[in-house]
């Protein structure tokens, strides 16, 4: 094969790959595609030199890692802040209208898949990066490569992020989920589940043979010079990326909810899932301006799709105990499609509910479901009722341990720390940052510690010994020594962390501190009167507490003496301008979040997390975000670090 007939049959074999992978209208059978491959490859490998860059043949996967390594994205990316209404609509307008009065639109369908950032550098596709937390994320290079939306050498040769969706078409779900069943293994649960899952293969093999997607939305750091978000993505898909449809400009709200009606109405048509649609300032200089508050641009949103409604029936209520004990009715439906999920399941958020739409075992009900959301029971259809039904009962005892429950107001709990269904969650707590800070003991460690029986309770974990994990999988030398010792380290913890820790209904980390500092380690035998003598502690967090201890008062007594919790009693501040103020923190400043909240607290301040009519200062940082724009609001007074600083001089 020659030089022009190697590049010629790598042109027709791009187009066959396109057509079936990208477009899923195939242009030639299996075995034509596979044989030109084959020859195509035959060529590549004695002339390595002349590999055209987007070969097909890059794409076949095979290598397998051991793990995937963590990766940083050159610039973050962000979440989108949610309207579900044209009122939220008109809101999110008005806000952003006070920057630009005469705006343009630009908007694009939101499909439903796994987040991904690709980093091209001189042309040539360098890493590919999962979305993560938005700053690092999980490098997929590997798979990506097989993903033949994604070019892998475009003309572009500056440094730049280009950002979109992996998506399954609704066909190759049904498919792959056939596939898995006939192997044995689970269903995925829907499209986007099943992207996400085949990206993140190990095995880049196996996400070869998926037919992967990939729709460009935006691009992050760049140095592209365009004015407007549209001609930007009309660049971007020159590059070679598919054009996405249904991408608009509009001037006005009314221009935008006609296409919205237009997207819902179609999203049936479209073959990947679509949940909404993403609105943009199309003004890449308005956007500038706006910036961002700390989850979301405040230049975009994403205006979601109504809920899809579905008619179904109740089989039966079953019994949830979660970490602090609180037993959440789940009702058990029989199972219907929704948007591409199978829903056997719907929350019931307590018995209270179930009153209130008076339900009833046997019950044909309507559920609706949109996007993550968790499917709802919205509607009982009593005429439809034919003497079958049941009453449902509020349980008296734990379903799990079969102790007493306590009822509180609509909230049912299982007080006992020993329940098998509290045990592994509760210690997950206990260890979790904010609380113990026990490294190494997370969720999978805690669910594998007490499925082997080695603990049974919080108190075991301070009994274990090097022996009785030495025969764990994927337990060595150092890895069981770094946990027994960041055991023993959490001893000596302030008492206020370990009160934290033990997950007491109502009780977080700001009334613990309170309570530790007037009671101390004498908060085992308060009284109700005692308690709500505190400023904050109102009689419903009185009661938690009372109840907590006297079902577990012997469990933290012994749990106190292993531990020795600190107690500092803190001397009342002195007079200043922010003792006995609440105060909340938002933006980056010179100190960590958590060294500013201490810094405030020793001065008296009442630290709080959301900004309200009682809120008397707000401390603001780089990028202060929503807080800030609530305070302006509130007319609450804002502060800025050095502000703050000067005052308390």
């Amino acid at each position: 094969m020659t030089k022009e007939e190697y590049e010629k049959n790598i042109e027709k074999l791009i187009s066959w790959a396109k057509a079936y992978y990208v477009y899923d209208e195939p242009l030639a059978s299996d075995e034509e595609y596979d044989k030109l491959a084959r020859l195509c490859l035959e060529f590549e490998k004695n002339n390595e030199n002349l590999v055209h860059p987007n070969s097909p043949n890059k794409r076949v996967g095979g290598y397998v890692l051991d793990s995937f390594s963590k990766a940083s994205h050159l610039s973050r990316m962000w979440s989108q802040e949610d309207v579900f209404n044209t009122k939220e609509l008109e809101d999110w307008i008005k806000r952003v209208s006070k920057v630009e009065s005469d705006l343009e639109f630009f908007i694009q369908p939101k499909f439903d898949g796994a987040s991904l950032n690709l980093i091209y550098e001189n042309g040539i596709l360098k890493q590919a990066i999962t979305r993560g937390d938005g700053i690092i994320g999980e490098d997929v290079t590997h798979n990506v490569l097989t993903i033949h939306s994604i070019p892998l050498k475009i003309s572009e040769k500056s440094l730049i992020e280009i950002r979109g969706e992996v998506v399954i078409r609704k066909d190759d779900f049904e498919k792959i989920n056939i596939e898995r069943l006939k192997n044995g293994e689970a269903p995925f649960a829907n499209p986007r589940n099943a992207a996400a899952g085949s990206l993140r293969q190990l095995d880049s093999k196996i996400t070869a043979k998926r037919k992967l997607y990939f729709t460009a939305w935006g691009v992050g750091q760049n140095s592209l010079e365009f004015s407007k978000t549209s001609e930007l993505m009309n660049y971007i898909f020159s590059l070679g990326f598919e054009r996405t449809p249904m991408q608009k400009l509009c001037k006005d709200i009314l221009e935008i909810e006609d296409i919205y009606k237009e997207m819902v109405e179609k999203r049936d048509e479209f073959s990947m899932l679509l949940d909404g649609m993403v609105i943009k300032i199309n003004s890449i200089n308005t956007q500038n301006s706006l910036g961002y508050t700390q989850k979301f641009p405040r230049w975009s949103c994403a205006y979601k799709f109504p809920a899809i409604e579905k008619t179904t029936k109740l089989n039966d209520i079953i019994l949830q105990v979660g970490r602090t004990g609180v037993v959440t009715p789940v009702a058990v439906v029989q199972a219907v499609e929704i948007d591409g999920a199978i829903v056997e399941r719907a929350t019931l958020h307590n018995f209270d509910e179930i009153q209130r739409l008076d339900l009833k075992i046997n019950d044909e009900i309507i559920i609706i479901r949109s996007g993550d959301v968790i499917p709802k029971i919205t509607k009982v259809l009593k005429d439809r009722r034919d003497g079958s039904e049941k009453e449902i009962l509020k349980p008296t005892n734990c379903p799990d341990c079969k102790s007493e429950l306590l009822i509180e107001d609509i909230i049912i709990k299982c007080q006992n720390l020993d329940c098998p269904s509290r045990v592994v969650n509760s210690i997950i707590y206990f260890a979790s940052k904010n609380c113990l800070n026990i490294d190494g003991l997370g969720d999978k460690i805690v669910e594998l510690l007490v499925k082997e029986k080695k603990i049974y309770d919080i108190l075991d974990l301070y009994s274990l010994k090097y022996e009785d994990l030495q025969d764990l999988e994927g337990f060595k030398e150092k890895k069981i020594n770094n946990l027994l010792n960041a055991i023993e380290n959490s001893k000596n913890s302030e008492l206020y962390r370990v009160l934290t820790a033990l997950g007491i209904e109502h009780i977080g980390e700001v009334a613990s501190k309170a309570i530790c500092n007037k009671f101390g380690l004498n908060l085992v035998d308060v009284t109700f009167e005692d308690l709500v003598s505190i400023d904050g502690i109102g009689e419903q967090m009185a009661n938690s507490f009372l109840e907590f201890f006297r079902v577990n008062k012997e469990i933290v007594l012994k749990l106190f003496d292993i531990l020795k919790p600190k107690f500092i009693i803190k001397e009342e501040a002195k007079d200043n301008l922010f003792k006995n103020k609440t105060v909340v923190i938002t933006g980056t400043m010179s100190k960590s979040r958590d060294e500013m909240k201490a810094f405030l607290e020793n001065l008296g301040a009442k630290v709080s997390s959301s900004v309200s009519k009682k809120t008397d200062f707000v401390i603001y940082g780089e990028d202060a975000g929503s807080k800030y724009d609530k305070a302006l609001e509130l007319g609450v007074q804002v502060l800025n670090e050095q502000e703050m600083l000067e005052r308390v001089e």
